[in-house]
């Protein structure tokens, strides 16, 4: 499965460097529009023919207008397009009614919906799912399952590492508020500390099922 993560700013790269640990992954940036106007917003011949390859497309655009004609020129073209960067319910509704169009609040709350390209990529990438090896009441060992294509997930789960095990889940929720989480700066009018819970919750409870399931190492 091929993924293209396209941007026309400086985001996205951390996601790049995840994602292509799993799956066949280009990194590739677009000319940001100069102008306001939507007339002027030109989209290269051969940069559509490129991400026309793609089964899964991740977008960090800022530009509105960019991203809109970027959906509306590939949407019946690729398998799915996930929107990492978006301003506004009314835009994420425009975005999402091309049916194979996913605008998430943060990148680490994705889960599967049954079509089965996305999944495939949620099967890795997305609301976090881990395993845990203990040794009488500490953490010897932590899998990712499935992680953020941010690659905080790999983060918390190094740091859980030796941890007592009762008391993982709330430091793996604290310790995510220390890998700097660019979702807010992907919004507009949005609260940054609601995003940062949104991911502590998430990585929290992954760990509090990882325990439910623990093993012990041989």
């Amino acid at each position: 499965m091929k993924i293209i993560i396209v941007t026309d700013g400086s985001y996205g790269e951390r996601a790049y460097a995840t994602i292509k640990e799993e799956f066949d992954c280009e990194y590739m940036v677009m000319d940001a529009p100069s102008s306001t106007c939507m007339d002027d917003i030109e989209l290269p011949p051969e940069t559509m023919a490129q991400l026309e390859k793609a089964d899964i497309l991740i977008t960090y655009v800022l530009h509105p207008d960019l991203t809109l004609d970027l959906v509306d020129a590939l949407h019946d073209k690729v398998g799915w397009i996930i929107i990492g960067a978006w301003r506004g319910e009314g835009f994420k509704n425009q975005l999402e009614s091309y049916g194979n169009v996913t605008c998430p609040e943060n990148m680490c709350d994705l889960t599967e919906n049954g079509n089965h390209v996305f999944d495939k990529f949620v099967a890795k990438f997305g609301k976090p799912i881990v395993r845990v090896n203990c040794q009488k009441d500490k953490i010897v060992d932590v899998e990712v399952l499935r992680g953020s294509p941010c690659g905080s997930t790999n983060f918390v789960a190094e740091e859980m590492v030796g941890e007592r095990s009762d008391t993982v889940p709330i430091k793996a929720g604290l310790r995510i508020q220390h890998y700097p989480c660019r979702a807010p700066m992907m919004r507009l009018f949005v609260d940054d500390e609601s995003k940062r819970e949104m991911a502590a919750i998430f990585h929290k409870e992954a760990f509090e099922e990882a325990l439910k399931k623990k093993t012990k190492p041989d």
